[in-house]
């Protein structure tokens, strides 16, 4: 009779006792062995990058629609019929659409995966792209902004979050930021083309160009983290190990779910790390828009500059921006952050300082893009950093909540700047501008190392 496995003697030991051993063999057949090693590493490799070009796509979708807004707001009031404080109401869309997302993101991520957060964000930009294309009302334009940056607050946290956790990550946070930037400067260029095309204006019909990037940035997004499409199967542990009664597992699943949600914005909110990174974020954005928002105006009223030619000059802002995100992160990570971030900004008060007292529209225009040069790599550099600060299970909390912190200051000093001005003139731009780049520079030395924390397990390079 026949078994399925034959011993046979193997080998005599050296003091002379026999050792059996099994002729089955022990690997399986060649058929059913995985792929090597190199193999699954190259596959993996080729979606990192698909992910990450995905990310950088979405961050120009997002720089394309913030980029255009000026450009086209002349036309928006026109069109409408309304005043300047009436379409200032776009900007309170666009704040509390980022707020919306720092109450319910933690909450979303107990539910959808990656994947599907990403794609959430997607499809919001697509829907505010198509309803402005065939020019709203006015209030549902407004709702509009209200969409747009529900979408982008999603996309930008986790797009952040998944490209914070990669190999180099100070470089890959660069690329997606510069994307960003070359979304800004090619939003104005495009939305001022299309606007005065034509005896009238057909302003709306930029928006079909967004809309053409929103489609293939969702079709990019569900291809690339297909995987994480889908919604998270996680049950509590009392459940899993039987501790508690289970008539109703799927009520207390998600009873569970907002509990461990409020437990995460509890520990984000309570960190003195975010806080104070927040605080960094809130003065630059600020800075950052109120110099983008009202140069021009500044150099028209007080350089006497012609209006058709110095709208060109946050372009030279947004592309300093672009060189600076592009080429100054790598000499950040070799040198330190923390050093050559607060030179950026000692640098950056000296070439406001520059544009301030020179009284030339020229020297003006240069200092203006040496300036977004000089600023270009505080928003990835301190990404980057929150990333080692935060541990991985707050952080997609305290990114959102640092955004919108960040967003909270881009709204509110323009519009401070501009209340001011309206009693003392646009000249108040000047001391403003360097008074946030100053706060700035400052709130920068407070922010905390990786090594000063007391998690050992988040200092990782």
């Amino acid at each position: 009779m026949s078994t399925a496995t034959t011993t046979q003697l193997d080998q005599q030991t050296a003091d002379g006792s026999i050792q059996l051993s099994n002729s089955a063999p022990s690997s399986p057949p060649p058929e059913l062995e995985p792929p090597p090693p190199t193999e699954r590493r190259r596959r993996h490799d080729k979606l990192t990058y698909l992910r990450l070009a995905s990310s950088g796509l979405s961050f120009f979708v997002a720089g394309v629609n913030d980029g255009s807004l000026g450009a086209l707001v002349p036309y928006v009031i026109r069109d409408y019929g309304i005043n300047t404080a009436i379409v200032s109401s776009v900007y309170g869309a666009n704040f509390f659409g980022w707020f919306a997302v720092a109450l319910i993101n933690t909450h979303l991520c107990q539910i959808l995966d990656l994947g599907a957060m990403l794609l959430v964000g997607a499809l919001l930009q697509v829907a505010a792209h198509a309803l402005r294309a065939w020019k709203p009302p006015f209030p549902l334009l407004v709702v509009t902004f209200f969409l747009v940056s529900l979408g982008q607050a999603f996309q930008d946290t986790h797009a952040n979050t998944f490209v914070a956790s990669q190999r180099n990550a100070h470089r890959w946070l660069a690329f997606i930021h510069a994307m960003y930037s070359a979304g800004c400067l090619v939003g104005p260029f495009v939305a001022t083309a299309v606007a005065s095309a034509g005896q009238y204006s057909h302003w709306p019909l930029f928006y079909t160009f967004p809309l053409g990037l929103g489609i293939l940035n969702t079709v990019l997004v569900y291809v690339s983290f297909s995987e994480t499409v889908a919604l998270k199967k996680q049950v509590s542990e009392e459940i899993r190990m039987g501790t508690l009664a289970t008539e109703q597992p799927e009520a207390h699943a998600e009873a569970s779910k907002n509990d461990n949600a409020l437990r995460l914005i509890k520990e984000t909110l309570s960190s003195r790390s975010v806080w104070l990174l927040s605080l960094f974020f809130f003065f630059f954005l600020g800075a950052a828009l109120t110099a983008g928002g009202w140069v021009v105006e500044y150099l028209v009223m007080v350089r006497h500059g012609e209006l058709s030619q110095m709208g060109y000059v946050p372009a030279g802002f947004n592309g300093g921006t672009l060189l600076g995100r592009l080429l100054l992160p790598e000499p950040t990570h070799r040198f330190g952050p923390r050093r050559v971030i607060f030179g950026c900004a000692i640098l950056a008060i000296g070439l406001q300082l520059l544009f301030w007292l020179v009284p030339n529209i020229v020297a003006a225009s240069i200092a203006i893009s040496l300036l977004g040069f000089s600023m270009g790599p505080y928003f990835p550099v301190g990404i980057d950093l929150g990333s080692k600060l935060f541990s991985p299970r707050i952080r997609s909390t305290a990114l959102s909540f640092i955004f919108v912190f960040a967003q909270l200051g881009g709204c509110v000093f323009p519009v401070v700047t501009g209340l001011i001005a309206a009693h003392a003139g646009v000249a108040v731009l000047q001391p403003i501008l360097c008074g946030l780049l100053a706060a700035t520079a400052i709130s920068w030395l407070f922010v905390p190392r990786p090594k000063d924390t007391d998690n050992t397990s988040l200092h990782r390079e």
